[in-house]
């Protein structure tokens, strides 16, 4: 299972319920690896997508403990097991977990990959996902060339579970 997302130098990945900074080279990036893949993501980054709506071309599976919340296209789970029961059914290559915060965190024991795109800066945050830069369990096993977008310098970077 892979996990992607975009992070500030303290590893922050949002703020007031929405991303840091939107860079469009990194969208692109994310949008090339979720395509008719499947993403799992938790309420409030649903929350952010284009319209508050599932992403087209891919399987939208999202955990909320809020049981009255049935968003069109997606699938809803209120709880960790019976969701990883359903993502059995998937090729876990092709699982990618989005966001947010709590949904990072509860997922990244299960995943073996993770795509981050590592910004130059330091932003207002108010949620973070583990450093894995410090992590003994992950390795870096590709870097990108530095890029720069609107004075914002990032670089898309591949770990690994060791």
């Amino acid at each position: 299972m892979n996990l992607i997302a975009a992070v500030d130098n303290e590893w922050g990945i949002g703020n007031n319920g929405d991303l840091l900074i939107r860079i469009g080279d990194d969208l692109q990036e994310f949008k090339r690896l979720t395509m008719y893949k499947t993403i799992v993501l938790g309420r409030k980054t649903l929350s952010t997508f284009p319209r508050g709506e599932a992403l087209k071309n891919r399987t939208n599976i999202i955990l909320s403990h809020n049981a009255d919340f049935k968003p069109d296209n997606a699938l809803v789970y209120n709880s960790l097991q019976p969701l990883l029961d359903e993502l059995k059914k998937y090729n876990s290559k092709d699982i990618f977990v989005v966001g947010g915060e709590s949904v990072y965190n509860l997922m990244l024991p299960y995943c073996d990959t993770a795509y981050i795109t590592k910004i130059d800066m330091s932003f207002e945050k108010d949620s973070w996902i583990p450093n894995l830069d410090i992590d003994s369990n992950w390795s870096i096993v590709d870097v990108g060339d530095e890029r720069e977008s609107e004075g914002v310098r990032y670089h898309f970077t591949k770990y690994q579970r060791n």
